[in-house]
């Protein structure tokens, strides 16, 4: 059947209590979108940050009485934010939002693929992940950085540690590229869940693959250590990192914009070797080699 869709352009503020009134008003879904085209960059763990201004968009069936869902905003609201009615053709909302998400390649064998599409290439090194709540499916510069690098450089017999997992796909990648060892690590036990869950959906072996809070980590040491966090968070771990890496080790940052590479390589140049930065769109990777 045809749907009627509601648009209101708000602020990150008003987002959530909109989401709310519509949903009390009779709308079958409620979503969020952009409003202003601002990119909303890979947050640190458990983070759900909203756009600066915020669209927030209902859908009810077509013959939905729209001046009695006005009046019901108004009643809370007062005075309405700009807002546009849009009459909406019938889809299998379910299929175009799967169509969104195919097996992408990062370097020459690493893919990520959905769970509703067949790898392209069945003897390649597959990931099965589908969208979900938590961070990471390959989509975002940061984390295709970080897997072209884990495809260039297979840590085959190493111990991993995955620091900011998310869903747990650096750590994924690295055990089916040959790593002995995993650590996911995130502060949202929601993303240590997700990752349990995709590895086990990936046949890692449990004795394999470790989850943690950052404050429960073990003293170990990593040959490699993946970050896709921010830039902030990585200069104040810097220290922390030099002692959970090996000498000999490697360090593989991303989350970095161009104008803070300076800043990150800096802050990781007492105990690393850092190499020249490795750019994708606005946002770089950087690597280093523990010192002794």
């Amino acid at each position: 059947m045809p749907w009627l869709q509601l648009k209101i352009d708000t602020d990150s503020e008003q987002a959530d209590r909109l989401s709310a009134l519509l949903e009390a008003a009779g709308a079958e879904a409620v979503t969020l979108e952009d409003a202003r085209d601002q990119p909303l960059y890979e947050p640190p763990p458990g983070a759900t940050p909203l756009w600066a201004d915020t669209r927030v968009v209902g859908l009810f069936p077509a013959d939905a009485d729209r001046e009695a869902i006005l009046a019901l905003l108004r009643e809370s609201l007062g005075e309405l934010p700009p807002h546009r009615f849009q009459a909406l053709e019938d889809q299998d909302w379910t299929r175009a939002w799967m169509d969104r998400f195919q097996p992408m390649r990062f370097g020459e064998r690493l893919w990520i693929c959905p769970s509703w599409c067949p790898p392209p290439e069945p003897d390649a090194v597959n990931i099965l992940l589908d969208p979900g709540l938590a961070f990471g499916t390959g989509t975002h510069p940061t984390t295709a950085l970080c897997l072209e690098w884990l495809d260039g450089h297979p840590p085959a017999g190493q111990l991993v540690v995955d620091y900011g997992c998310g869903s747990g796909i650096l750590a994924i990648a690295a055990a089916l590229l040959g790593a002995r060892h995993l650590w996911a690590v995130d502060n949202d036990p929601q993303a240590l869940e997700s990752s349990a869950a995709n590895a086990e959906r990936n046949e890692i072996p449990v004795r394999n693959f470790y989850t943690a809070l950052p404050e429960d980590l073990p003293p170990l040491q990593a040959d490699l250590l993946l970050a896709n966090i921010l830039a902030e968070p990585l200069i104040g771990l810097a220290s922390r990192f030099a002692g959970i890496v090996r000498p000999g080790g490697r360090v593989v940052l991303s989350g970095i914009l161009r104008e803070q590479a300076d800043a990150v390589g800096a802050a990781y140049a007492a105990w690393f070797d850092m190499e020249p930065p490795v750019a994708r769109e606005e946002w770089v990777r950087l690597a280093g080699t523990r010192r002794a």
